[in-house]
């Protein structure tokens, strides 16, 4: 932490962890800006040309070189530069001297995709520009043309082109300038842990009651539905039992209403979020599996599962389960469709809570990222409990379970019927 006040005479060193390219700086203008703001981002270019002007230890340069520079005062500096360091682009080191001595080491942004997928970074910035500049900037950042599949690769590879020489030494050269970028951290004060204890019947809580995990979930919980210490203390007083233990999920949903509550009702964008571009197939597909790999990948948690409401809002439970989902086992927004569908389906349109984690629960272990692993998975389980499902039909008499649409023909599944192409047209038809 910073020991005293910056002057205009304490020099600073720049250490360069980017090579900034031209993609970067839109980056960090589109993305970056309307969380920062201006001056942070007019600081992260002035750091970054004073680099190619070649500060280094032997010449520094001075802060009163960035109040020239950025036309600001000292203390919009120090703002700015704290803006910087929070969002991850930047860390500060600081020497007392005759003179201050700073160190500024500067980081490169995040990937689009990276940033748009980020639990807290994606949520600012929906609630900084809206829905309607939040879509346009994801759809800017959307990857742009595919390979179709008739198409055979045939580049070349370095064996083909190149002819092996005899081996020649060659130094390591571990020192080379290369892109760099850190992960933004949420101080583990954001919360007043003093005041928030302090504020609790003393005869409740203990030591155990805040143990690390505790203390992370506080400080995000308060973060992201941006909740102060003395609210915080009211939401714990509500899930704080008799043996000074806290119920998680309620503080949870606690923390949810009163976000709702101040922003209009919206919920955080976690369930509002689509598949990761890099995550997401080629188009081109009109299998009905292929359709369907379209709308699970395109498609957000919350508008797929409304659309199972035939445009009516979900149940608050089901809306709990989506974040469930998305925020606490961090299931892609495709894998999440996959598996409301697979569930709906099979379960005569209910969402059994339990059911929904054990299924969740597997693809998490089976560490599943896209929408074409989660459906295959849900057939191979498909196609190994039919045997039990066909056991149980001779025994009872009752019939087998609706089959999802997008099952392969491999699985045993039936022809697509009327009412299910309909039913995919309708879906395709709202969602291109």
């Amino acid at each position: 932490m910073e020991t005293k006040t910056i002057l205009p005479a304490d020099t600073y060193t720049i250490i360069n962890r980017t090579i900034l390219t031209e993609y970067e700086r839109k980056t960090i203008i589109s993305l970056y800006s309307p969380i920062i703001g201006s001056n942070a981002v007019s600081l992260y270019f002035a750091l970054w040309q004073d680099l190619e002007r070649g500060s280094s230890e032997d010449e520094p340069f001075n802060h009163h070189h960035l109040m020239s520079t950025l036309k600001l005062g000292l203390e919009p500096i120090t703002t700015a530069r704290r803006a910087l360091e929070a969002i991850g682009l930047m860390r500060t080191y600081y020497k007392a001297g005759d003179l201050g001595s700073y160190y500024y080491e500067i980081f490169s942004p995040l990937e689009p995709y990276e940033f748009f997928n980020h639990p807290i970074f994606s949520v600012v910035l929906y609630n900084n520009i809206g829905s309607t500049e939040y879509a346009r900037l994801q759809k800017y950042y959307k990857r742009q043309g595919t390979i179709p599949k008739d198409y055979e690769e045939i580049t070349a590879s370095l064996d083909v082109s190149f002819k092996s020489v005899s081996a020649v030494s060659v130094p390591v050269q571990s020192d080379l300038e290369a892109t760099t970028s850190r992960e933004a951290t949420i101080d583990d004060n954001y919360i007043d842990f003093a005041l928030l204890i302090s504020s609790l019947p003393k005869d409740l809580v203990s030591e155990k009651t805040f143990n690390k995990r505790t203390r992370a979930l506080i400080n995000s919980l308060g973060f992201v539905y941006n909740i102060d210490t003395l609210k915080m203390v009211e939401l714990l007083r509500k899930v704080l039992n008799e043996n000074g233990v806290i119920d998680k999920d309620n503080l949870r949903l606690n923390a949810r209403k009163y976000y709702q509550y101040n922003n209009a009702g919206s919920l955080p964008t976690l369930i509002y979020r689509c598949q990761p571009e890099h995550l997401k197939s080629p188009e081109g597909d009109m299998s009905n599996r292929g359709k369907m790999l379209y709308i699970f990948e395109n498609t957000t948690p919350y508008d797929f599962l409304r659309s199972k409401y035939h445009g009516t809002e979900p149940t608050p439970h089901d809306l709990k389960l989506l974040e469930y989902l998305a925020a606490d086992l961090q299931l892609n927004a495709s894998v999440i469709n996959v598996l409301i569908d697979y569930v709906l389906r099979i379960s005569d349109n209910k969402l059994t809570k339990s059911f929904v984690e054990t299924i969740a629960g597997q693809w998490v272990r089976l560490k599943i990222e896209t929408a074409d692993e989660a459906m295959k998975a849900a057939e191979k389980e498909h196609k190994k409990n039919k045997t039990k499902v066909t056991s149980v039909k001779e025994k009872k008499k009752t019939s087998e379970p609706e089959t999802p649409i997008w099952f392969n023909k491999t699985t045993d599944a039936e022809e697509i019927n009327e009412s299910d192409l309909k039913e995919l047209e309708s879906m395709l038809k709202e969602f291109r």
